[in-house]
């Protein structure tokens, strides 16, 4: 078993004098800008620290993880919706999700906020209710689409045509024999999509996830333009009456930073795991050729 184990054992890789100096360049550059960004008084990053936990900052910071959250859910289940329409066989349905899609991919999300905010120019009052009956009640869309409702809907919209090309790509790379396989079955439509699509294409829709679940975090900040007192905009207000611009925006950087970190973190750890899913298969079946190629010649 000794060539065996020679050969799955990985190999050490040596290090270059140039990858060495390299690695000293970069540690020289890095220690040089570090130290200009601390010793540069210009940042005052006394005023950064006064402000890092300062009470409208942390509001700021709570409404932007409930605008990334709120979004992400409700614009990852119209986003099923679309995926589902879009893969549908009926040519109507399947256009209008089309068109969905290529509207909102198409047009910039600070176009499509601005535009929901200022939606009640068309539409002034709606009327909901029973169509061609006289059922129903009347809606102020002046007053119900304020600056977070607003923020709200043109953010889930938006995200919800970038997720429904996620999960139809997730869809695709489910294979064709296991859908045949579920039509064999006497499965219908409904269940085929639950029990065999959707769980295999898990493992191609939830790393993809976490990247759009990081950039809606700092896709927020563009919700400032509407008033919403978000992240930025709680910076914004601050050094408006402070005059203290750059260490403001320093502090609402710092925390679009740790954020980032902190849902990095699991991101990394669901893509190890379906990679190893996926990649586990193939090594066991070269690990056991070789086994089987070692036994052989022991033979």
């Amino acid at each position: 078993m000794g060539s065996l184990d020679a050969t799955l054992k990985p190999r050490l890789r040596v290090r270059t004098p140039s990858e060495y100096a390299g690695w000293i360049l970069s540690i020289l550059i890095g220690i040089g800008i570090l130290t200009s960004v601390l010793t540069n008084p210009n940042f005052k990053w006394g005023i950064v620290g006064k402000y890092f936990f300062a009470e409208s900052i942390l509001r700021g910071l709570m409404l932007t993880i409930f605008l990334t959250i709120a979004s992400m859910v409700m614009g990852t289940l119209l986003g099923l919706a679309l995926a589902i329409m879009r893969s549908s066989h009926v040519k109507p349905v399947s256009i209008a999700a089309n068109i969905y899609i290529n509207l909102f991919r198409g047009t910039p999300v600070l176009v499509q906020l601005i535009f929901w905010f200022n939606v009640s120019a068309l539409y002034p009052n709606l009327m909901i209710g029973i169509p061609f009956t006289d059922i129903g009640t009347a809606v102020d869309v002046n007053t119900l689409m304020g600056p977070i409702t607003a923020a709200l809907v043109g953010l889930t919209l938006n995200e919800a045509a970038y997720m429904a090309e996620i999960i139809r790509g997730g869809f695709s790379a489910v294979g064709k024999g296991q859908i045949e396989a579920a039509d064999s079955l006497g499965m219908s439509a409904g269940m085929r999509m639950r029990k065999v699509i959707i769980p295999q294409a898990m493992p191609s829709i939830i790393p993809a996830t976490g990247n759009q679940v990081i950039g809606m975090f700092k896709g927020t900040s563009l919700v400032s333009v509407l008033g919403v007192a978000e992240l930025l905009q709680s910076a914004q207000l601050i050094y408006a009456r402070t005059f203290e611009t750059i260490p403001l925006l320093i502090v609402a950087s710092l925390w679009y930073l740790v954020m980032t970190l902190l849902l990095s973190y699991p991101q990394s750890k669901l893509e190890k795991r379906y990679s190893r899913a996926t990649s586990t298969l193939p090594r066991k079946a070269k690990k056991v050729v070789l086994i089987e190629q070692e036994e052989g010649s022991l033979r």
